[in-house]
Order: structure tokens, then C-alpha cells, then sequence
């Protein structure tokens, strides 16, 4: 390109916004040491990208008890923002319930980091962790959750709307949940070893 005189043309991605950087590096990674012995101790959530064949994107947030890796809530939504991830934790703890030590630890998406998602955290007594900077497997459940997700229904299918998009996440998440074995739960569902665990 060079030798050609060829330059490329840059996608502008991220924009500098200035105190963006102090608020992504406040929030510490609080896993390392942290021993996990029963669920509802440690909550990890993310978001992810879904194309429907119009071309538009729909955004899924997913909150997973890590322990026993039921996925305790998912919201769904047209925009990637606070509002998508509140709508997430809020069923969350409609469907659990509020639990003293409870730490919730995501990447560092700015749907994580705008102001009322963390006064919800507060408000709930959740301890915000978030993962280190360039250090992917820090929210490795949850990657590999979406991979699963995406390969098992997501990429099998055209979807064409939102509303068929939601349906296909409700059977998935109950198949999840109820019927799908884990190698490290010793081969029974996430919801089948919590039952185990009472």
C-alpha cells in the first residue's frame, strides 16, 4: 500500500470523553482471593450483540450465579445502555433477592459504569467488581455462556423480529437452566445442583 501510495481509512470507533478514564479505573477487579462456597455470593453479567435479518441490532444483558451458573436474569432491549443493564439487575433481585456480601462483576462496558446502574448496585448492598484492563478471562463465564448461546440457537436460525428473537431466548434460558448438563456441576443442570445443594 505503501509502494502504491494506498492509505487506509479508520473506523473512529471510541471518542476521548474527558473523565471517562478515572471512572474505568476506580471500580477494582475484587475476584482474585475471593472463595466462592454457595450461590448468590458472586453474580457476574455482561452484554452482547444480536443481528436480526432487517440488519438491526437487538442487545442482550445476562446476569449468571457463578457458583452454580444459573442464569438468574436477562433483559433484552433496542439500545445498549444503563437502562438495558438496571432492567437486568432488577430481576435479578426480583428473582433472588437481595443476599449481604453479594459482589456483581462485569467487564468495564460503559453500561456498567454510568452513575444510576451504580447507585442500583448500592442501593441493593451489591459490591461492584469489574474486570482488569486487556484481561478478557477475568469474565470468562459469561463468554462462554453468549459462545454457547450464539453456536447452540442464535446462528442456526434467521431471525426476523424482536419478538421471535425473545422467544427463542426464553425456551434457550429454561433449557439452559433446566436441562443442560455442565461438565464442572458433575454433568447435572445449574438448576438440578442447586436443588442438590439444599
Amino acid at each position: 500500500m505503501r509502494e502504491n501510495g494506498l492509505r487506509a481509512i479508520k473506523a473512529t470507533l471510541y471518542r476521548h470523553r474527558p473523565g471517562i478514564r478515572r471512572n474505568v479505573y476506580k471500580i477494582p477487579c475484587r475476584l482474585e482471593g475471593l472463595e466462592i462456597t454457595g450461590i448468590n455470593q458472586l453474580w457476574v453479567g455482561d452484554v452482547t450483540y444480536i443481528k436480526l435479518r432487517d440488519g438491526s441490532w437487538q442487545y442482550l444483558a445476562t446476569i449468571m450465579d457463578r457458583y452454580s451458573r444459573r442464569i438468574v436474569a436477562w433483559s433484552l432491549s433496542e439500545t445498549r445502555d444503563g437502562n438495558l443493564t438496571i432492567a437486568c439487575l432488577d430481576q435479578a433481585i426480583k428473582n433472588r433477592g437481595c443476599h449481604k456480601g453479594l459482589v456483581f462483576h462485569s467487564d468495564r462496558g460503559v453500561e456498567y459504569l454510568v452513575s444510576h446502574y451504580q447507585d442500583r448496585l448500592r442501593r441493593y448492598g451489591i459490591e461492584q467488581s469489574m474486570s482488569r484492563v486487556r484481561e478478557m478471562n477475568d469474565n470468562a463465564y459469561m463468554e462462554s455462556f453468549y459462545q454457547q448461546i450464539k453456536t447452540e440457537r442464535i446462528k442456526k436460525v434467521t431471525i426476523c423480529t424482536a419478538s421471535e428473537l425473545r422467544g427463542i431466548l426464553c425456551e434457550y434460558m429454561r433449557y439452559y437452566n433446566h436441562a443442560r448438563s455442565h461438565s464442572s456441576l458433575g454433568y447435572v443442570s445449574p438448576s438440578e445442583f442447586e436443588c442438590r445443594m439444599n
